[in-house]
């Protein structure tokens, strides 16, 4: 009888320990998951709103479309800013070009890009156009290129 009783104990400790085991894995893959959710949700910026565009365009039409929805091409400053693409698989064309006059890269306001932002800019044929990379990166293109883009629209 007293083997029973500890047999029976035993089975309830181990049934109990994975019951708390499960709802343990249950609750990380929760967090993970809205982690996840809240970054791909996220924004550059609470005070702007960004449009993927799913049609490709060469760098020019897509600026200019950007621009006839009232806004740019998107023009990161921060590598936080970049996070929400972090899941993207599609190469986007980004809101820079080359100022000859200048002698330098430049976003479309006209102000220089930061260093640590994009460090590999000195390498890039000034005739190509800019497009962020799955790879956490920027790379030059042909300009005549078709590739999705992102609008970024500030606010009224």
């Amino acid at each position: 009888m007293a083997v029973s009783r500890i047999t029976r104990w035993r089975l309830m400790s181990v049934i109990f320990g994975i019951k708390c085991l499960f709802l343990m894995v249950t609750l990380g893959v929760l967090l993970i998951n809205s982690f996840t959710i809240q970054n791909i949700q996220s924004t550059p910026s609470p005070t702007t709103t960004v449009e993927f565009q799913e049609e490709e365009k060469s760098w020019k039409r897509s600026r200019d479309f950007c621009a006839s929805q009232n806004s740019s091409l998107l023009q990161p400053q921060s590598r936080n800013e970049l996070s929400f693409m972090n899941f993207s698989q599609t190469f986007f064309w980004i809101g820079m070009h080359y100022s000859e006059k200048r002698n330098a890269w430049l976003w479309e306001d006209g102000t220089v890009p930061s260093k640590d932002l994009f460090p590999e800019f000195s390498v890039i044929r000034p005739e190509h156009c800019i497009v962020y990379s799955p790879s956490k990166s920027v790379s030059a293109e042909s300009c005549e290129n078709k590739n999705r883009y992102i609008c970024k629209k500030l606010p009224i």
